[in-house]
């Protein structure tokens, strides 16, 4: 049902239906949330849990054992088909490769929200569903909403300068983002500063660090996001933000 071999710190939990892939210090949480079903369907009746929206509703709550603060999302298809396919996968969904994308751009100094455990089970016939579960970012905003005409410049300018240095380091792994939009990159206080982090990393594939080809498309992609919020929702977007992007690129 899910990768026959596991990441280093990590254990499997089955229970039911469902099998999970968990860092194993909070292997008691999995067996915790399997108790309530699935790991997003236990989320769901977390009367605590606050509603996250997306391509779908996520859930951020605290584990029931270690209390780590956390997200609960179910992967679901994008584009033309998703109304058909919607959250059914064929195995092993994408989930294992989120889990190992995750470590191997943190490995390389990229920040993105650590999954700390996964979970697939069967749905009808050879399909599955998924559930990733993240550790939550607090205070954490993602890039349109400091687009928003009522964001201060300089605030603005600052969410940018992070977004650029989250794209370079994205270049430097040899990270190709194939999802980088306004949505997917999280900014969040640190030390008086903004840090961005990439979400989605499940439709990251990785090439040659600084390879030309990454870096433009990571730009290309940003900005078509970028301007269309500009164009068609009101944001604010500075050309010379898009400049700095496409210098290094």
């Amino acid at each position: 049902m899910t990768q026959r071999v596991l990441p280093a710190g990590y254990v499997r939990v089955s229970a039911g239906r469902s099998s999970v892939v968990v860092r194993h210090d909070l292997a008691d949480d999995a067996r915790a949330l399997l108790a309530d079903g699935s790991l997003y369907e236990a989320a769901a009746r977390d009367l605590a849990a606050r509603t996250l929206k997306g391509r779908g509703t996520a859930y951020a709550i605290a584990l029931p054992v270690s209390g780590l603060r956390v997200v609960v999302r179910r992967n679901r298809h994008g584009g033309l088909f998703a109304p058909l396919t919607r959250d059914l996968f064929l195995p092993p969904t994408r989930a294992p490769y989120e889990l190992g994308a995750a470590l191997r751009l943190a490995a390389a100094g990229v920040r993105t929200p650590a999954v700390v455990m996964f979970g697939v089970d069967r749905a009808y016939v050879a399909f599955r569903r998924a559930d990733v579960v993240t550790e939550e970012i607090l205070d954490g905003a993602d890039l349109a909403t400091y687009m928003l005409p009522g964001v201060p410049p300089s605030q603005r300018d600052d969410a940018w300068t992070a977004t650029i240095t989250l794209v370079h380091a994205l270049d430097a792994a040899g990270a190709r983002h194939h999802d980088l939009n306004v949505k997917n990159i999280l900014l969040a206080p640190r030390d008086g500063a903004l840090e961005a982090w990439a979400l989605d990393v499940d439709r990251v594939r990785f090439g040659t660090p600084h390879a030309s080809g990454i870096s433009r498309g990571n730009a290309a992609r940003l900005l078509r996001s970028a301007r269309k919020w500009r164009d068609e929702r009101g944001a604010l977007f500075d050309e010379r933000s898009a400049a700095q992007l496409v210098e290094r690129a």
